[in-house]
């Protein structure tokens, strides 16, 4: 038998090439380092101080009372009226998210971040041997408790691609380490449910269970056609590999979910304080939330052609049942029954914030102004269509106003002195409010001062 043909037959090395390191209830260990008092004791986070909202964490001591992220403020302290609530703060938890990175990197180098907090670590070498990859990650986790701190607790999944590292990671917590082989695979997540598999959510599990599949066994007997069909896409094909603990030499990648070439957006978005749902507190929210995403977008060094606005209202009793019928009425997370409006601006590719504060003038005197629609209490401004610097061309004539260097110079002050130092008037009743929340899906850039 020829050396190729026996290297087909053969199964496969029993090698690591991950580690998914995913930090432990991040926000509420970090307020937890920060104030001794809290350790041991249940600890929520959240973005406001209100009972109608929801923990954006919990510590693991709530979590053994039942409290998660996304239960309500007002259930929590109906489970434990002891519980310390915490209004999260940015800026802290994107400081102890790089301070973390640096400590992982000291032991080995941080490949991809895909989350404020989770790294990722491409092991070469020995480094993919079983023993040794245990060893790196016990160094890891050493090296968060001695650089950063010792509530810092990380659970960390070694596997031969990144989708099954992050399902590892998963598996064990609080302080987990989990490995998956190839040699274990697909037997070792049997066991899982659907809702386990990174990519696969409430919407995602109703199609499969619609198509049949209801459990991992039921998934993992399907050959690589049956799982194209499954998903329509590619991805099927490449999760019936990864599952299997297929590396990038076998399908070209590492198991990473599948990402944009290019940003194709940015923007903010605020659950209002009770101070401001009101229309007007409403518009002085999204007028700040624009102010902040202009300046972004300049500090990415993008262009954007269209500008969406989101608004959400909460509505009474009476009108919830007058409205039960109606497509837009929804359950907010907060318990709040809802109904929504969003419009969408097109223009010229800009990017500073007089024009896109203009888009916004047009687009919010659109919104609607019945009984139904006089409490907002969620407003998200998004651009999109973003377009690189390097690809626009420049035009023959200066932009009226010198619009651009407007923002420059008010760039220049907010990046020393803070971005709210100056701002266009009519966000000043909500100068002190939107602050900059938690970044669940990326590590937060500090530009100047402040983190955004």
């Amino acid at each position: 038998m020829s050396a190729a043909a026996q290297s087909a037959t053969s199964p496969p090395a029993d090698l690591f090439g991950f580690l998914h390191v995913d930090l432990n209830s991040f926000f509420a260990s970090v307020e937890q380092q920060l104030h001794p008092e809290y350790r041991g004791k249940p600890t929520g986070v959240v973005p406001t101080m209100a009972d109608t909202t929801s923990l954006i964490a919990a510590s693991y001591e709530a979590k053994a009372l039942g409290i998660r992220t996304g239960t309500r403020v007002s259930e929590a302290r109906r489970i434990c009226p002891d519980i310390i609530l915490v209004n999260g703060n940015h800026s802290q938890y994107a400081e102890y998210s790089h301070k973390i990175v640096a400590a992982v990197d000291r032991v080995c180098p941080v490949a991809h971040t895909p989350s404020i907090d989770e790294m990722v670590c491409q092991l070469l070498g020995r480094e993919r041997q079983p023993p040794n990859a245990r060893r790196i990650s016990l160094a890891i986790k050493q090296a968060i408790k001695d650089d950063v701190g010792e509530t810092l607790r990380c659970s960390i999944g070694m596997a031969p691609n990144r989708y099954l590292a992050k399902i590892a990671s998963d598996m064990q917590k609080p302080d987990g380490l989990i490995g998956l082989l190839p040699s274990q695979l697909p037997r070792a997540i049997a066991h899982l449910e659907l809702r386990d598999l990174p990519g696969i959510g409430a919407r995602t599990e109703l199609r499969l269970n619609a198509r049949g599949i209801r459990t991992m066994p039921e998934l993992l007997a399907l050959d690589r056609p049956a799982m194209h069909q499954l998903f329509d896409s590619v991805w099927g094909d490449r999760m019936y590999h990864w599952l299997r603990g297929a590396t990038s030499e076998d399908t070209g990648d590492d198991g990473a979910p599948i990402a944009a070439d290019l940003q194709k957006s940015l923007g903010h978005s605020h659950v209002l304080a009770p101070e401001h749902r009101s229309p007007e507190g409403a518009w002085a929210v999204a007028h700040k939330l624009l102010h902040k995403a202009a300046m972004r977008l300049r500090m990415e060094h993008f262009h954007t052609g269209s500008l969406a606005v989101t608004i959400k209202y909460a509505l009474t009793q009476s009108q919830a049942a007058q409205s039960a019928h109606a497509e837009k009425v929804k359950k907010h997370l907060s318990g709040l029954t809802q109904t929504g409006w969003g419009m969408e601006a097109r223009f010229r590719p800009c990017q500073d914030t007089l024009s896109l504060l203009e888009a916004l003038q047009g687009c919010w005197k659109q919104s609607p102004t019945g009984p139904e629609h006089q409490k907002p209490f969620f407003v998200g401004i998004t651009l999109r269509n973003l377009i690189p610097e390097s690809d626009i061309q420049t035009t023959l004539f200066e932009e009226p106003g010198n619009r651009n260097q407007l923002s420059a110079t008010m760039d220049k002050l907010n990046l020393k002195y803070g971005h709210t130092t100056l701002h266009f008037a009519g966000m000043l009743p909500a100068r002190d409010s939107a602050p900059t929340r938690i970044a669940f899906t990326q590590i937060p850039v500090q530009y100047g001062v402040d983190y955004m």
